[in-house]
């Protein structure tokens, strides 16, 4: 059965940020069919794989188990990654992390995006035309599921608000993992207060010798700095990677302020700033055509050794509304879903903090949806991978209740992980007790900014049909 592969999704209109119209059959060009390929060394054995390229330039790779029980796993990978092109060896890699899918029975294809850089929709429509390859070239499967990891928490929940809103839809289910969810209107704002925190206590982000910039540009356009460059300048003011005693006292106090205020964890430090400068870079040069979708105008910040000395002095600045209206049309998450979504997050998640699961729920609540969502949390302490077996007890868990129309509870589901731990020995660190706490209790609100859920309908379906909406493909 080699049919196919659909092309560009999503809606076609001529501006930059414009996405591309779901074709149909007829107007799609064919596209290079899966080849047979070496499996990850842990599937070996396990699993026939293939990897390929979509028409619209995604690298991606795909799995079939020996012993498959009919279901599809869709992946969509975190990040974003810079650059421009598809990397090819990124869904292999995704292959090999994910394995335990595979491991449990269910094929699973991942797409590498058809280039780096930001953009939800683009990531998410690459993802669906992944899940239609898939269809064409193997089979329908009995049950889909979209899995998202981080950013592609994100990428997966819009996944199944824009190709699965119906009820006969594709997708049978979501899993979102340490998921970006609060979107990019807000889920990025305690980056923005990172960069002009570090600004006011560092003053060499840029130096005082070199060409100044708005700081909402994350960097100049053309700049030739790389994160071993960041890094030594974030040495340099803060001494973050010396041991205590080798800081001077100056380095220590800026080091403490710039945590204190933005109550970002010292040990991801240095990849948040690198996120508030090559990231913020790309979203706005690239993305944006230079426009500032951020605002910290009314901020008030605290938790310094002088919070009026800040507040007076941080940079300020406010959002052009048409890149916010764009950035938030990307990425804001709606919550109007109808098929079950189940999440599990690290309670110290020092990357994707916890309470973006409380700006989740909010927006299914705001629509009425929260019966289709159940929430997990553990007593975890990183953002890239948690325990083997609790994602393979997540994904069964999720098919249970798509199976059987019986949702679960987060003390269930923790119960149900020893039966996992046995074979893979990872823990199970759930606290079915926990609920994080608001999202303004973590990240610093906007006063007069958007209030999601409750315009986020309205704005739906009125900035889906204005030109240069979205992040370009």
């Amino acid at each position: 059965m080699r049919a196919a592969v659909t092309g560009a999704l999503g809606i076609a209109v001529a501006a930059a940020f414009a996405l591309p119209a779901i074709p149909t059959a007829a107007a799609t060009a064919p596209a290079g069919q899966p080849e047979a390929t070496a499996c990850p060394a842990n599937l070996v054995g396990k699993a026939t794989c293939y990897t390929g390229r979509s028409t619209d330039g995604a690298y991606y790779a795909i799995a079939v188990p020996r012993t498959w029980n009919g279901s599809l796993v869709v992946h969509a990978h975190g990040g974003p990654d810079l650059g421009e092109e598809s990397d090819p060896t990124r869904s292999i890699g995704d292959l090999e992390r994910w394995s335990v899918m595979v491991d449990q029975g269910y094929a699973w294809a991942g797409s590498s995006y058809r280039r780096g850089g930001y953009g939800t929709r683009m990531a998410a429509a690459d993802t669906e035309a992944l899940r239609r390859l898939f269809v064409e070239e193997f089979r329908k499967p009995r049950r889909t599921y979209v899995h998202g990891q981080s950013w592609g928490g994100n990428v997966a929940a819009k996944v199944i608000e824009t190709y699965g809103a119906e009820k006969h839809g594709p997708y049978d289910g979501a899993l979102l993992t340490n998921g970006v969810l609060g979107g990019g209107s807000r889920g990025y704002d305690y980056r923005v207060d990172l960069r002009v925190v570090y600004q006011y206590y560092c003053q060499n982000h840029p130096r005082p010798s070199e060409v100044p910039y708005p700081l909402w540009r994350g960097l100049r356009a053309d700049s030739t700095m790389t994160p071993t460059g960041l890094r030594a300048r974030l040495q340099e003011c803060t001494g973050f990677s010396s041991p205590h005693d080798q800081r001077t006292a100056l380095q220590q106090r800026r080091l403490d302020d710039i945590l204190a205020v933005t109550k970002i964890p010292e040990r991801t430090l240095e990849s948040h700033l690198r996120f508030a400068t090559f990231t913020f870079r790309d979203i706005v040069h690239h993305r944006l055509g230079g426009r500032n979708p951020f605002s910290n105008q009314d901020v008030v910040y605290s938790g310094s050794h002088d919070d009026t000395a800040l507040n007076a002095g941080v940079e300020r600045f406010s959002a052009d509304p048409t890149a916010a209206r764009d950035l938030s049309y990307d990425s804001d998450l709606t919550g109007r879903v109808s098929v079950p979504v189940l999440t599990l997050h690290a309670i110290d998640d020092p990357t994707a903090f916890v309470e973006h699961e409380a700006a989740y729920a909010a927006s299914l609540h705001g629509t009425g949806r929260t019966r289709h969502l159940v929430q997990t949390f553990t007593d975890e302490h990183e953002h890239s991978g948690l325990s083997t077996a609790e994602y393979a007890n997540s994904i069964a868990a999720l098919d249970s209740w798509v199976r059987t129309g019986r949702k679960p509870n987060p003390a269930s589901i923790a119960s149900a992980c020893r039966r996992f731990d046995a074979t893979y020995g990872t823990g199970c660190f759930y606290d079915p007790a926990f609920t994080p706490r608001s999202y303004a209790t973590r990240v610093n609100p906007r006063p007069g900014g958007l209030t999601w859920p409750a315009l986020t309908a309205k704005q739906e379906k009125t900035w889906g049909r204005l030109p240069g909406v979205g992040i370009a493909p």
